[in-house]
């Protein structure tokens, strides 16, 4: 699954990756989490374009929002069947940028270890910014309101991440993007050949500190190594909860 992530390349950089003709200026942001406005790019006349959705998709046709479970994550095994996610599977996709994310591995009786994972350096010593794939929807409340939403889609781990956590998202690589995007032009069924495990050799994963579990903490501290830092001590207790759960994010009820 995937429940926090990062996003700190500069708008330029982001900008010029996805190929998007708006001209955003955002923040770096390292600990992004569920419910928050998130940077997404669709296809909109033929072209890419940025967009700020919530992050939890909330399909067109629910009448509660409020009682509805938090659909943070798809899994890619059941985007084409579940209600949730087919009809978004077919004319809504969409890339999510990302400069990596957060996986807790579970302890032996102890608090799980968080870990950042990001693609592998260049030959530059910088990490490329990479593409999640997603789905997005609108929600149209009874007042006429309008809410974009949308959702990261995962699938199995691949060897890097295994031991880790048993899934991931899935990353569309740049001479993809098209054909992930262009939901008029490719049907639902040949797009659905991108989900798949990332590359063995794209990422890197590597233990960091457990302040990232507090959604309040957003700075660069939170993505370095446990190799690099300095002991200073015990932990605050408050850094020491376990990330908050997710109602049904990943392992989605039958119903989607």
């Amino acid at each position: 699954m995937c429940g926090r992530y990062v996003i700190f390349s500069t708008p330029e950089a982001i900008r010029a990756l996805f190929r998007y003709g708006e001209q955003p200026n955002f923040p770096p942001r390292y600990n992004i989490a569920p419910t928050q406005p998130i940077p997404v790019v669709r296809l909109v006349d033929g072209k890419p374009s940025f967009a700020l959705m919530r992050w939890g998709l909330l399909p067109s046709w629910v009448d509660e929002p409020k009682t509805f479970p938090l659909l943070i994550n798809a899994r890619g095994e059941s985007v084409l069947d579940k209600p949730a996610f087919r009809n978004a599977m077919r004319r809504r996709r969409c890339l999510i940028p990302t400069d990596g994310f957060y996986e807790w591995q579970a302890g032996a009786g102890g608090p799980k270890q968080a870990y950042f994972v990001r693609a592998r350096t260049h030959r530059d010593g910088t990490p490329p910014p990479l593409a999640f794939a997603g789905l997005w929807e609108t929600w149209t409340g009874p007042n006429g309101e309008e809410l974009d939403t949308a959702a990261i889609v995962t699938t199995d781990a691949n060897r890097t991440l295994a031991a880790i956590h048993p899934r991931m998202p899935v990353f569309v690589p740049p001479e993809a993007f098209d054909l992930w995007l262009d939901c008029d032009a490719v049907p639902a069924e040949e797009a659905a050949a991108l989900i798949k495990s990332a590359d063995d050799a794209l990422l890197e994963a590597y233990p960091i500190s457990p302040a990232v579990n507090r959604v309040a903490n957003d700075s660069e501290t939170l993505i370095a190594s446990l190799s690099t830092q300095t002991p200073s001590g015990p932990e605050p207790s408050s850094l020491q909860a376990k990330p908050n759960k997710i109602k049904k994010s990943d392992d989605q009820p039958t119903l989607f």
